[in-house]
């Protein structure tokens, strides 16, 4: 307590005020985004699987497609294939 008065001693009322409000509201936003920092990571983690889930069908659904056409004697589309991962052309041919 002896510092607060020796800082408005010091300094004067107006600033010290604002040198304490500055360090409330800092830590005021510091608590606050701590919880949006954890929230932000969490999500990210909910997004990583339902990406990996997506990626997981797609492949699924291009060798079920793939599978049919072998079935049907249809020829399969390989560009599709090919543009599986998001890119223009993963063949190596």
């Amino acid at each position: 307590m002896e510092e607060i008065f020796k800082l408005i001693g010091e300094l004067g009322f107006p600033i010290a005020a604002a040198l304490i409000g500055g360090f409330f509201m800092f830590l005021t936003l510091k608590y606050i985004m701590s919880g949006v920092i954890d929230q932000v990571k969490s999500m990210h983690g909910i997004v990583k699987a339902l990406d990996n889930r997506i990626k997981t069908m797609n492949h699924d659904l291009i060798r079920l497609d793939t599978t049919m056409c072998v079935v049907l004697g249809i020829r399969p589309d390989l560009n599709r294939i090919s543009r599986a991962d998001g890119k223009t052309d993963a063949r190596r041919d």
